[in-house]
C-alpha cells in the first residue's frame, strides 16, 4: 500500500473546508508526487507512455514547455471503450515547486460536475483527487523518462 505524504484521510479532506494555506501546501505535495513518476519532466517533449503490466498505461503529453512551468495532459486511455478517464491537465511550477490542476475530467468519483471557473472548494477536491491518483500510478511504479518517449509515427 503507498504511503501517503499528506497527514489527513480522504473522508475527512473531501468534507473540509479547506484554506488557502492547505490549498497551496497540497499544491507542492503533488509536485513532488509527480517529480516522482516524472523526474524529468523540465527535460520532456511530446507523447509518452508508461507501461507497468498488469496495469492500464498511463499517457503523458507536454503541451507545453518553459523554463519554469510545464503545461502537461495526464491520462489513463482506455482503447476498448475509446475513453480517457481520469484526464487532466495539469501546470507544473517548477520555480515554485508546484502543481495547478487545471482541467480534470474523472468519471470514478462523482467530485466535479464542471471545472470552469473554480472556488477554493472545488480546486480543493481535484487536487485531494490528483493526489491520491498520482501516489496510485508511482505505486503501480509508472514512471516517465527520454525513453518512454511515442515514437514518431511516419
Amino acid at each position: 500500500m503507498p504511503h501517503n505524504i499528506y497527514p489527513w484521510k480522504l473522508v475527512n479532506s473531501l468534507r473540509a473546508r479547506p484554506t488557502l494555506g492547505q490549498l497551496v501546501d497540497l499544491c507542492e505535495e503533488n509536485y513532488t508526487l509527480l517529480h516522482k513518476i516524472a523526474p524529468e519532466l523540465k527535460n520532456l517533449h511530446g507523447k509518452h507512455i508508461s507501461s507497468c503490466l498488469p496495469h492500464v498505461d498511463l499517457h503523458l503529453e507536454i503541451l507545453e514547455q518553459s523554463p519554469y512551468t510545464s503545461l502537461i495532459h495526464l491520462t489513463y486511455f482506455f482503447e476498448q471503450q475509446n475513453t480517457a478517464n481520469p484526464d487532466a491537465i495539469l501546470r507544473v511550477y517548477h520555480d515554485s515547486s508546484q502543481l495547478e490542476v487545471i482541467d480534470l475530467k474523472e468519471k470514478s468519483l462523482p467530485l466535479l460536475n464542471s471545472y470552469q471557473h473554480p472556488g477554493l472548494l472545488l480546486k480543493w477536491k481535484a487536487n485531494i483527487f490528483v493526489s491520491k491518483w498520482l501516489s496510485y500510478c508511482r505505486f503501480q511504479g509508472h514512471c516517465f523518462s527520454p525513453e518512454t518517449a511515442e515514437a514518431a509515427i511516419a
